[in-house]
């Protein structure tokens, strides 16, 4: 027989770790079940998940669900014997990536990925030292934690080894859209601090970063950036490191990648992938050249990972690719985005408080402000719309790029159906704040599926 939510609650207390934390702490959800987009509690109350950025192609998808439970009736086991799942998968996501991008390594998290990706790129170069962006999160692994500024800043601080460059924002960065080429501008930065530690007798081993940092506010590089960081980087000694944990998948709609967007003349050394490869299950991946992958080898020491790319998960990763393939998947993201950016924006000529309206595909976002001129962080009014959304059967987080930067994070499955549950957005007056805000509400439309990667 099933707990009461209260007994659950009181059991999580006492045996789980307090800073495990639960969403809506004040008045956690007990989820017992989940179907395509929907999540369900313990009383059977249906709320749009608008969290789970990993079920990229639902809840319990069929196909997923029959290709998992087919190949674990048949086999699962060390991923050091040979298997055709392993290299079939490799096969396929080498299709989907720049030619030079032909050697894999399997994982079973994104923050393993990246991981991996760090020792990578410091036994290929001999250097120790790692750029990375503002406000950059790239997993929960010690050596993630120390080239996480998101991180590392609440913790033991920045180590030496560790370089910050500004976030590439141009809406409240240092350069903004007037300027006249904020991409090079914003890699001339990269390269003063690679002159900076030159100066200070180091070595640059990897510039690493999200190809559209999420944690640090839905941000779209200016067009020619990656380009030339990479160029600066390489001139360095170093390599890029394009963390698609979050990006990848056809999240964007018009690309595979969100690295793709920077220009076919763009191509990293190193990509790492989670998150929605396994639709939910546990995997994840580093893709790279063979030059790369070659010094890995020369180093004498063995490299394996019990779990990482075993037969079960190779067989759901193949499954997801067949979805998003079939489904068309990266279509319903490019149209549905634009649908959706184009309510965005009207939303936003309605209401002051919205003081940006930025992304591509369905990874899109607004920024909510108090002053559009000063850009002045609506913080208060953002944590506000968290909860509302919860009374509306709507599930989301909020998500802080420092203590006066918060945006209501919004994450759909990529195959959420809108003629369910059509994202129209209604301005809804807060008492509470004062001030009208922005919300959401669900309400009956046209056969739209989309994917939803929203940042509000």
């Amino acid at each position: 027989m099933a707990l009461q939510k209260e007994e659950t609650l009181a059991m999580r207390k006492r045996l789980i770790g307090q800073s495990c934390k639960l969403f809506y702490s004040e008045d956690p959800l007990k989820i017992v079940r989940a179907r395509g987009q929907y999540l369900f509690d313990e009383n059977g109350k249906r709320y749009l998940d608008c969290i789970s950025n990993v079920h990229h192609v639902g809840h319990c998808h069929p196909d997923i669900t029959k290709a998992a439970a087919a190949q674990m009736d048949l086999l699962n086991t060390n991923s050091r014997f040979l298997h055709d799942n392993r290299v079939m998968y490799a096969d396929r996501l080498s299709a989907t990536l720049p030619e030079k991008l032909c050697v894999f390594y399997f994982v079973n998290s994104g923050s393993e990925a990246n991981d991996l990706a760090l020792r990578l790129a410091q036994q290929y170069t001999q250097h120790e030292d790692v750029i990375v962006l503002d406000h950059a999160y790239h997993g929960h692994l010690m050596s993630l934690i120390d080239i996480s500024p998101y991180k590392f800043r609440k913790l033991a601080g920045q180590k030496e080894w560790v370089h910050v460059a500004p976030l590439p924002d141009t809406y409240r960065g240092i350069y903004r859209d007037t300027h006249p080429d904020p991409g090079q501008a914003y890699a001339d930065t990269v390269k003063d601090l690679i002159e900076d530690v030159h100066n200070k007798g180091r070595k640059i081993s990897a510039f690493f970063a999200e190809s559209l940092p999420s944690v640090g506010g839905q941000i779209i590089f200016p067009q020619g950036y990656s380009t030339k960081v990479a160029e600066y980087v390489r001139s360095a000694g170093g390599v890029y490191v394009a963390d698609e944990v979050q990006t990848g998948f056809g999240r964007v709609g018009s690309h595979f990648w969100a690295f793709e967007l920077q220009g076919e003349g763009f191509c990293p050394d190193i990509v790492t992938m989670g998150k929605p490869m396994g639709n939910g299950h546990p995997l994840a991946c580093v893709a790279t050249t063979a030059e790369i992958a070659g010094a890995f080898t020369a180093n004498g020491v063995e490299y394996f990972n019990t779990f990482g790319g075993n037969p079960v998960s190779c067989a759901i990763g193949l499954e997801v690719l067949n979805v998003i393939e079939k489904e068309d998947l990266r279509g319903n993201a490019t149209r549905v985005g634009a649908h959706l950016k184009g309510l965005l924006t009207k939303l936003q000529s309605q209401h002051q408080i919205i003081g940006d309206v930025r992304g591509v595909g369905l990874f899109v976002g607004i920024e909510l402000v108090t002053d559009r001129e000063q850009k002045t962080p609506a913080t208060k009014t953002a944590a506000w719309v968290v909860k509302r959304l919860k009374t509306s059967c709507m599930q989301c987080e909020g998500c802080c790029r420092d203590p006066l930067f918060m945006y209501v994070s919004v994450h759909y499955s990529l195959h959420i159906t809108l003629c369910e549950g059509h994202l129209s957005l209604l301005s809804l007056t807060s008492k509470e704040q004062g001030y009208t805000t922005a919300s959401f509400t669900i309400v009956q439309h046209q056969n739209i599926d989309s994917h939803l990667h929203l940042f509000v």
